[in-house]
């Protein structure tokens, strides 16, 4: 069963804005491959937002991941921490720069890295620390700042689901020292397939521009600060085309009132199924020094069987509630690449009883036959 077939899916793109307006003026201006008008538009915006020295649009996350190991410099051999609990990319990143994902442990709170972990996996090779925001919720990152400082290391921020969330007032995604963004259609602000790369440090900000277009000095070049355009360091195609700029940049202009939107959603969720917490339901922990950006409202299920049994009457209401990661850890590819660094008992447990509610943008009274059912089943099952 597709997710077409779903009365209610998981997810549900929507035009916002000015979208299609956009596009048909990206049209106009006579450039459709990247950094044109809406790309720069972006840009100068995302910068805005996050307060970070530069963004730069990507075709995904992923590529803003990958851009962000070249940057960090990730030699054969070299370690990088990461959670065990998130997407490939995140260690896939590592992993095609000939590195060693080192997988530690999540929280049983946020479901973000463990700071006390950190350091005990960290080893003469490591040369950073990658930081997931699990549900836009961000993680602990003035203890792993510390943490870096005191062993030289870089933080890269997988901040996929993570736009306009905050931690201690600051903006996720430019929290590290190089951040990545999402904008797939399953998030927040979206352009179908997109990311972003955000740059903290102002010295890798040339270089990006110039791993970004695929190893050569073309922004030099037509910036006029150099005479020749050529192939200079490693690099690939990551730019998207002006089409996806010019959607995104509509989207981003209607962030906030997306987030608005979402969050009204997300307090539904939380008061109307807060009551199966004394049945061993649970529920997403926000810290009092973030914000979140309501990207995901999930439930834990007590045990894995009920976790699936609870998916199976959801779908035969038409409802769609998918479950996350297998732990990258236990995964073939994890096993190959990558190794663990102590005990994954969280994230083994999490992963088994883990499952997210439907959650976008004008879900109207789809939240409530949500919450309807899920409550119906929630008794049934407990």
């Amino acid at each position: 069963m597709n997710e077409n077939n779903y009365s209610i899916p998981f997810n549900a793109p929507r035009l916002v804005g000015s979208e299609l307006e956009f596009i048909r003026d990206a049209i106009e201006r006579g450039q459709l491959s990247g950094d044109g008008y809406y790309s720069d538009q972006c840009h100068q915006l995302l910068a805005q937002i996050t307060g970070c020295h530069s963004a730069l649009l990507t075709h995904s996350c992923t590529a803003a991941l990958e851009m962000a190991a070249i940057l960090a410099d990730i030699q054969p051999g070299d370690e990088v921490i990461v959670p065990s609990f998130t997407f490939v990319s995140t260690a896939n990143a590592v992993v095609l720069r000939g590195g060693v994902p080192v997988f530690v442990d999540i929280t049983p709170d946020t479901l973000n890295i463990d700071p006390r972990l950190v350091e005990a996996a960290i080893t003469p090779k490591t040369k950073a620390i990658c930081v997931v925001h699990y549900a836009g919720v961000p993680a602990d990152m003035d203890r792993i700042a510390e943490i870096a400082d005191r062993h030289g290391l870089l933080i890269i921020e997988d901040a996929a689901q993570a736009l306009g969330s905050t931690y201690r007032g600051r903006p996720a995604g430019s929290l590290g020292d190089l951040g990545a963004f999402s904008f797939h259609e399953t998030k927040n602000v979206i352009s179908g397939e997109g990311g972003a790369l955000i740059v903290q440090r102002a010295e890798l900000a040339e270089r990006a521009n110039i791993v970004r277009e695929k190893g050569t000095n073309r922004k030099a070049f037509f910036r006029g600060s150099t005479d020749k355009y050529t192939w200079v360091d490693i690099g690939s195609s990551y730019l998207p085309g002006e089409l996806i700029a010019a959607y995104l940049f509509a989207q981003l202009l209607r962030r906030d009132d997306l987030t608005a939107d979402r969050m009204r959603t997300w307090n539904f969720y939380y008061s109307e199924l807060g009551m199966y917490r004394k049945l061993g339901v649970g529920l997403p922990t926000i810290p009092p020094d973030v914000t979140h950006n309501a990207h995901m409202f999930y439930l834990l299920l007590p045990r894995s069987e009920l976790r699936d049994a609870f998916i199976r009457a959801m779908a035969a209401s038409s409802i769609m509630t998918p479950f996350h990661y297998v732990p990258l850890h236990s995964s073939p590819a994890g096993a190959r690449f990558g190794r663990p660094s102590g005990s994954m008992d969280v994230t083994d447990d999490v992963s088994a009883r883990l499952l997210r509610l439907p959650l976008f943008y004008q879900m109207g009274n789809q939240a409530e036959r949500v919450v309807d059912v899920a409550a119906r089943t929630l008794r049934n099952l407990l």
